[in-house]
C-alpha cells in the first residue's frame, strides 16, 4: 500500500486473483445488538388484576345461575345464562364490538356515583317481551323497531336481571346496583371515557331455541372506589372478620352436645369364640391393667383415666392426655 489507504498495483491483482480462488480474508464480525423495541397493543389494556377480573367474572357466573331460575319463572320459559368470554379491552373497542342491534342499559354504581353497561341483542329482548306477554317463543323473532309499550317492559326485564346482579355486587362490595337510562343504539352510551381500560364479559342467552348474547362492560373507573374489594382472593375478606368469624364458629361448636364413653380395653375374636362364650370365662384384653381406661369424645380418645364411682354412679379421674403412640 501507498498513500496509507491506496492500494499499489500489485496488491489489487494479488487481491484479484485471491477472489477468483476463493479466498478473500474474512472481514471481522460486528456483534449485533437485540433489538429493545417491544410491541404494545394499546386496544387490549392490563389494568384489571388477575383477582379483580376473576372475582367480576365469578360474580357474573353467580347471576347466571340466580338470573336463569327468575326469568323463567317470570317469563314462563325455560332460560339458560352462561358466561362465555371475559377481556380487557379500551372502552371505545369494547363498546364497538356490541352488536349493532342491542339495547344498551346504563347501569348506576351507588354510592360510588359511576357506571357500567350492560346490553342485550334485540333478539332476545323481543323474545323475552313475547314470553312476558304469553307468546310461546318457538322461533327467533323478526327484528323491529321497540315501541313505547316495549320499552315499558324492557326496563321490567333489565331491572329484574340487574335485581339479581345487584344482590351478588352487594355482598362483594357493599354497593348497589340501579337502571339508569336506556338506550337503542350502542353510540348513545357513553359511560367511559374511549381509551378507558374496560373489562368486557359476553354471556349466551338460550331462550328455547334462540340463542343471543348479553354483555357486561365494566369501565375500570367504575369499580376504582372499591377495587380493593375486587382484589381479594376467594374466600378471603374484610380485616378481623377472619377472627369474628373464628369466634363465631368456635362459641357455636362449644355447644355442641357430643357421647362421652369409657372403654377398658379390646381384643378381637372370632364368631365362634364369641358364640362360645358362657357365665364364668374370662376374656383377656390387649391393654395393660396398669394404664387404666381411655376417655372417648364420640370415636376420638382423649384421656387415660381411673375407674371408680361417684356416689351410686360409675366415674373415671382424668390421669391425663392420650399418649401418641397409643
Amino acid at each position: 500500500m501507498s498513500g496509507g489507504n491506496v492500494m499499489s498495483a500489485e496488491a489489487i491483482a494479488a487481491l484479484v486473483e485471491a477472489a477468483k480462488d476463493g479466498n478473500l480474508p474474512e472481514e471481522p464480525t460486528v456483534p449485533v445488538r437485540k433489538r429493545r423495541v417491544q410491541a404494545v397493543d394499546f386496544t387490549r389494556p392490563t389494568k384489571f388484576t388477575a383477582d379483580q377480573e376473576r372475582r367480576i367474572k365469578r360474580g357474573l357466573e353467580a347471576f347466571c345461575r340466580t338470573a336463569s331460575t327468575r326469568l323463567s319463572a317470570e317469563l314462563r320459559v325455560p332460560i339458560e345464562l352462561e358466561v362465555i368470554a371475559s377481556t380487557q379491552l379500551t372502552w371505545s373497542t369494547a363498546q364497538s364490538q356490541l352488536p349493532s342491534n342491542s339495547v344498551c342499559a346504563v347501569i348506576d354504581i351507588n354510592p360510588i356515583d359511576t357506571q357500567m353497561l350492560m346490553s342485550a341483542e334485540l333478539s332476545f329482548v323481543l323474545c323475552a317481551l313475547e314470553a312476558l306477554l304469553g307468546a310461546a317463543p318457538d322461533h327467533a323473532p323478526k327484528d323491529r323497531r321497540l315501541t313505547e309499550i316495549d320499552w315499558a317492559l324492557s326496563r321490567r326485564l333489565f331491572g329484574t336481571m340487574l335485581g339479581q346482579l345487584s344482590l351478588i355486587w352487594k355482598d362483594v362490595a357493599e354497593v348497589e346496583l340501579a337502571l339508569g337510562a336506556l338506550e337503542g343504539t350502542t353510540e348513545n352510551a357513553q359511560v367511559a371515557p374511549f381509551s378507558e381500560p374496560t373489562l368486557s364479559l359476553t354471556v349466551e342467552a338460550r331462550i328455547a331455541r334462540t340463542s343471543s348474547t348479553l354483555s357486561l362492560l365494566v369501565p375500570f373507573c367504575a369499580i376504582s372506589p372499591v377495587s380493593a374489594a375486587f382484589s381479594q382472593r376467594d374466600g378471603a375478606g374484610p380485616a378481623g372478620e377472619d377472627e369474628d368469624t373464628s369466634e363465631a364458629v368456635d362459641a357455636a361448636l362449644r355447644g355442641v352436645e357430643i357421647t362421652m364413653r369409657a372403654e377398658v380395653s379390646d381384643t378381637h375374636m372370632t364368631v365362634e369364640d364369641v358364640l362360645a362364650l358362657k357365665p364364668g370365662d374370662v376374656v383377656r384384653l390387649d391393654g395393660q391393667a396398669s394404664r387404666g381406661i381411655t376417655l372417648f369424645a364420640d370415636q376420638v380418645p382423649v384421656h387415660r383415666a381411673r375407674p371408680g364411682r361417684s356416689g351410686l354412679k360409675r366415674a373415671a379421674q382424668i390421669l391425663g392426655p392420650v399418649e401418641d403412640d397409643r
